[in-house]
């Protein structure tokens, strides 16, 4: 027989321990506790066994809402769905959402700790945490990296793409990178809102038109004989250094860590570990007569237990093992010679010379400069890196770049570093 419905002033005066029904919905009851707390519960049977399912706290939840909470249960028993069982679902998906709603400067830091080992240096791990930090946390940090979308990206980056835009890319591209992540750790479904083709270039000016590409100051090829004498007139590993660079056609970082076990004199190659490259790859250079001659001063100036070609002086350096050169002291060589020109320039130097004043293959020019072929086909079948003719390339180079202009021919002598004692670590503390 169907409960008697009770009115809510009636409810409101039930305090009896125990269940009590209260009619208008089959099953539903408020029950009191030994305590006097009160609480609203359905009462079926599935399979014959009874289920109690709660429906909230009285008086937070009302009569007419306990019955309307009652009535969608029976209306999903009718379907064959157990409301207690279908509550323990919610209530695990729930939980699984609550675990995967990290937010963006969660992911960012999880994104960063996974792939550090596997970046070059200290300096790029970094870069990474301070330009999020700095430009997509203030907008991104506490959003749930399942919720960034296009607007909150755009805020991100379109106020300083026009005034800063390598910036604003290069924190677009590490934004893109943390939600792939994100799409792959499961932590969000939907598409990357940071994502260049197809979308963000659909909103944004293409970088490369927003600001003008400045390229690194070079010297003109026709002054480097000239100003190789001038260079060779100064003392000092920077010095030296610089020339070697000059001579080798390489980046700054790579001539400073030079070290004595990537040399190999006898066979004139100096092997860059793939570490120490822009590209990740092993280089070989080949060494012209004139960069030979450099290592061998060195040689003999440098003591035998410094791991580096010019080796700097730092404070805090091993005495013993020496330290490379900073990364300013080719940029201040430079500087003191009134030179309007910056050590990377001289690979264009070499390039344009390579163009307009030999017969040399594009592709031996490109090698020598530790660049990539552009057809990854040509790439795929080409697994030598063309060494011999890089040799005589190198050489012919060697010859141009140390030749004085005003003695054709003849190669002009190299001045060393300042007299050193080999038992003496600190070699060049000027530079």
């Amino acid at each position: 027989m169907a409960a008697k419905e009770l009115g809510a002033q009636q409810v409101a005066n039930i305090w009896r321990r125990g269940s009590t029904h209260v009619g208008g919905v089959r099953g539903l009851v408020l029950n009191v506790t030994m305590y006097g707390s009160r609480s609203w519960l359905l009462r079926y049977q599935v399979g014959g066994r009874r289920r109690d399912l709660g429906l909230g706290s009285y008086p937070s939840v009302p009569l007419a809402q306990a019955r309307d909470l009652a009535r969608e249960a029976r209306l999903k028993l009718a379907r064959g769905i157990d409301p207690v069982a279908d509550a323990q679902r919610l209530r695990t998906l729930l939980a699984q959402e609550m675990q995967r709603a990290i937010t963006f400067a969660d992911a960012a830091t999880k994104y960063i700790d996974a792939h550090e080992k596997g970046w070059k240096n200290v300096k790029h791990v970094a870069q990474w945490r301070s330009s999020l930090a700095t430009y997509a946390n203030p907008v991104l940090g506490k959003v749930p990296v399942a919720a960034v979308d296009v607007e909150m990206v755009l805020r991100v980056i379109e106020p300083m793409w026009a005034t800063k835009t390598e910036t604003a890319n290069r924190v677009r591209g590490r934004i893109e990178s943390v939600l792939d992540w994100a799409v792959a750790r499961g932590y969000r479904k939907d598409a990357n809102p940071a994502r260049w083709k197809g979308l963000l270039d659909k909103l944004l000016p293409a970088p490369a038109k927003v600001t003008k590409t400045v390229h690194h100051r070079a010297m003109p090829y026709a002054d480097l004989p000239a100003f190789m004498v001038q260079l060779r007139s100064q003392e000092g590993n920077g010095a030296l250094a610089l020339q070697f660079l000059i001579l080798t056609a390489t980046r700054s970082g790579e001539v400073r860590g030079a070290r004595w076990d990537e040399i190999d004199i006898a066979n004139r190659v100096w092997t860059i570990p793939a570490e120490r490259m822009k590209a990740h790859k092993e280089h070989r250079v080949p060494l012209s007569d004139a960069a030979i001659e450099i290592l061998k001063n060195q040689r003999e100036v440098v003591p035998a237990s410094c791991l580096y070609v010019f080796p700097g002086y730092r404070a805090s350096a091993d005495p013993e093992t020496g330290a490379p050169l900073s990364n300013m002291t080719l940029t201040a060589v430079l500087r003191r010679l009134n030179v309007d020109a910056v050590p990377h320039g001289f690979r264009s130097t070499f390039r344009d010379w390579c163009a307009e004043k030999t017969q040399y293959a594009n592709e031996v020019a490109e090698m020598a400069l530790a660049h990539t072929v552009a057809s990854k086909v040509e790439a795929a079948y080409r697994r030598g890196d063309m060494l011999e003719k890089r040799h005589a390339l190198m050489q012919d180079w060697g010859s141009y770049a140390m030749t004085d202009g005003h003695t054709r021919g003849q190669p002009a002598a190299i001045k060393t570093a300042a007299a050193t004692d080999n038992s003496n670590p600190k070699i060049n503390q000027s530079n």
